[in-house]
């Protein structure tokens, strides 16, 4: 099996996807991070010395999933259609689930855009509560599920 990001005197590329056709493609992608209760309570009761944890990482996740191409080496620079973040309170972490839903109607897959949205996403908590606690963790970030393309559907679980 040949790599794709290689030609064939073995040199780095970004596959050409001009032959392939246009075809809606959304991935999500989700992560977690564990912190103290000191830390996800300042979180929960908003009260940071930086402001809206929650709502800035949302806003850092849709602006990092539009940068993916920037940050990625090979990946394609990208006309993305929709980009949805949700985030989940996990008081028995305690911590946070982020999941980024990006989607778009085009000749590649939208998976590395995702998670980098939920990467992104996750290091602006830490950065916004790291004077309260620089012990958190950041975990699981993975591919929940993809649609679209030539290699079909992904749903994490299922066979």
């Amino acid at each position: 099996m040949s790599l794709t990001h290689l030609d064939e005197k073995n040199r780095p590329k970004m596959v050409d996807v001009s032959e392939k056709k246009d075809t809606t493609r959304v991935a999500v992608a989700s992560g977690k991070i564990s912190m103290s209760q000191s830390a996800f309570d300042a979180i929960v009761n908003n009260n940071t010395k930086k402001g809206p944890v929650l709502q800035t990482a949302v806003v850092a996740a849709i602006m990092g999933t539009k940068k993916t191409s920037e940050l990625i080496p090979m990946c394609h620079p990208l006309l993305l259609s929709s980009i949805n973040c949700d985030i989940e309170e996990l008081p028995e972490l305690p911590g946070f689930k982020l999941y980024v839903t990006a989607k778009l109607c085009g000749q590649t897959g939208v998976e590395m855009e995702a998670l980098t949205g939920v990467s992104v996403g996750l290091l602006t908590i830490y950065d916004m509560v790291k004077a309260i606690d620089k012990s958190m963790v950041l975990s699981q970030i993975q591919l929940e599920s993809k649609s679209g393309g030539k290699s079909g559907n992904f749903i994490r679980g299922e066979k």
